[in-house]
Formats: structure tokens, C-alpha cells, sequence
């Protein structure tokens, strides 16, 4: 890996150390569903590749929640900036070759990977898509989540 180059703006690089790696504002959005529909996981676990935010120990099921401009979505969010290309292209080529080798390590490990992108949690239907795709249920009118087995994959 190579170093990063020297900023080129002191207030630019106070924004970028500002950039949270957890318990970011759409990973708590997730977390915050997951759980009101009885969802219970692990934060953050650190013997596990790639660091999944969440973990579901139960149903060995590792749930990145990534942001769309960080890991390349295509999605509008997912573009990448017009200035510093030769900076840009290069640092988001390589977080996204990472992802494909944290998803290789964990499946030879027996885990399920599931990536929750950041503009997933916003569009309609929002979190609670999210975990319908995740969990595979929807929460009762009475906040109590049914109990239900996850299908075989």
C-alpha cells in the first residue's frame, strides 16, 4: 500500500479524519431496526475478516453497512468526485477489491456476507426492507417479531 500524499488543504484533511468507521448514522439506523424486530448481534468483531458491523452469530450471517461513495455503489452517492482523480480512483478501486477479498475469506469460513448499501436504508421502505432482506420477516403490528427460521442458502 502506498503512503497517502500530503494534503492538500489543512481544513480537508480535518474533514476527512472526521469520517467515522463505526457507529455511523446508517449502521445505527440498521442497528436500531434489527433490533426492534428482536434481531440481537455482535458490533464490530474484530476476529472476524473485514470487521463486520454486525454480526448474527445464530445464522453465521456478517452484515457490512457500507457507504455508497466509500465502497463504489452505483448509485448517484456512489459517484466519485471530478477533482483528484488520480488520488480518487485508485483509494475506491482498492476498497472495493478489499470487499471482494473480506466476502471470499469470511464464505471460506463458512459465513454469509450481506452488504446494507447507505442509500438502501434511505429509499423507501428504508431499514425495514433491509431487514425483511436480512432477517426475513417483517415485525408484527405489536412491535413482537414472529419467530422464524432463516432458509437454507
Amino acid at each position: 500500500m502506498r503512503p497517502a500524499p500530503e494534503p492538500a488543504d489543512p481544513g480537508r484533511s480535518r474533514l476527512m479524519r472526521a469520517v467515522r468507521q463505526s457507529d455511523t448514522r446508517p449502521e445505527m439506523i440498521l442497528r436500531r431496526a434489527l433490533f426492534a424486530r428482536g434481531a440481537r448481534f455482535r458490533l464490530h468483531r474484530r476476529d472476524l475478516p473485514g470487521t463486520p458491523d454486525l454480526v448474527l452469530p445464530g445464522r453465521r450471517l456478517a452484515i457490512f453497512v457500507h457507504g455508497c461513495f466509500w465502497h463504489g455503489h452505483d448509485c448517484r452517492a456512489g459517484k466519485p468526485p471530478a477533482t483528484r482523480q488520480d488520488y480518487w480512483l485508485p483509494k475506491l478501486a482498492e476498497n472495493r477489491r478489499r470487499d471482494v477479498r473480506k466476502a471470499e475469506e469470511l464464505a471460506a469460513l463458512g459465513w454469509r456476507m450481506e452488504v446494507v448499501w447507505e442509500c438502501e436504508l434511505k429509499r423507501a421502505g428504508g431499514p425495514g426492507a433491509a431487514c425483511e432482506r436480512l432477517i426475513g420477516h417483517r415485525a408484527h403490528s405489536s412491535g413482537s417479531a414472529a419467530p422464524q427460521t432463516m432458509p437454507s442458502s
